[in-house]
């Protein structure tokens, strides 16, 4: 057993009550907190939980023991952090949203209540962690509701399918979870946007290794087809209350994509006199067309 934690079991007393110990007034120096073994580390932070309940808020001892409580538990925190290993975020962050749930244990242990501060701790810590993960890993900005929805129907959706339905429904979701099916498809549309894909993932073959492509191959493009074919169905009408005059020579301007001076000849016209009719045909369509949107 190390010095320091005979210093620690020395100062706490033979009591077994808690709040019958008295706050040790002398602390035993720890040269490096971080790299404490767990057993001294579990030993001296009753020692410095003891005392800082003892201290006044703001001082500088207070400041002293509230950092070394912090550097003696990080072990936990890692401890905590390694739980969530296979997620896409970084250890260092986690570890950092982590100590925030230990800061907060530090803060609120009561020391009267004798309870194990591990048991404080760990939900503390975990509790951040998992708060990290529902504010920032997802891929699009949902409600806070929708977020914790998802979670809901992980459990529902994992319930039915040990139950043996194969692919759980809305209706069996909404059933599960006794919710308006409305409200379980919101969800559901919602948690698609809870991990995105890179477009430059490679795609293989099924049931090979083969690479046929990248996911951006797959991704549909805009057609400029689709915008002119929806123009022209809106324009059908106004063609059809031309006259006869009017339509023959959009369909010679237009459709067989002759020359004003071709028409002229075509129809006993003068070039000039064609340009006009031109004119004036289609900006008849154009304001028709924007009367009707």
């Amino acid at each position: 057993m190390s010095n320091s934690t005979m210093t620690a079991r020395a100062a706490q007393g033979t009591t077994s009550k808690v709040c019958a110990v008295p706050a040790p007034t002398v602390l035993p120096q720890i040269e490096d907190p971080q790299h404490m073994p767990p057993a001294d580390a579990r030993e001296l932070t009753k020692v410095f939980l003891q005392r800082l309940d003892a201290l006044e808020e703001g001082t500088r001892e207070y400041q002293y023991v509230r950092n070394t409580l912090i550097e003696m538990n990080l072990t936990l925190v890692r401890y905590v952090a390694r739980r969530f290993s296979g997620r896409r975020e970084s250890a260092e962050d986690m570890l950092q949203v982590g100590t925030i749930g230990l800061i907060k244990a530090i803060d609120r242990y009561d020391v009267s209540r004798g309870v194990e501060f591990t048991t404080l701790a760990v939900p503390y810590i975990q509790g951040e962690i998992k708060r990290f993960f529902r504010d920032t890993t997802w891929s699009v900005h949902v409600p806070r509701r929708l977020q914790e929805l998802r979670i809901d129907l992980a459990r529902a959706r994992e319930q039915l399918e040990g139950q043996g339905v194969h692919e759980p429904s809305v209706a069996d979701l909404a059933a599960r979870l006794d919710l308006d099916e409305a409200e379980v498809g919101e969800g559901v549309v919602a948690s698609n946007g809870y991990e995105s894909d890179s477009i430059d993932r490679p795609v293989q073959a099924s049931g090979s290794n083969q690479q046929t492509g990248f996911v951006a191959d797959l991704i549909g493009t805009e057609d400029p087809a689709l915008a002119l074919a929806e123009d022209i169905q809106a324009l059908k009408p106004h063609l059809a209350e031309l006259g006869d005059r009017d339509r023959t020579l959009l369909e010679l301007r237009f459709g067989a994509e002759m020359t004003q001076s071709e028409i002229g000849e075509e129809l006993g016209l003068s070039q000039m006199h064609v340009s006009r009719l031109i004119t004036r045909i289609c900006t008849h369509l154009r304001e028709e067309m924007l009367a009707t949107d």
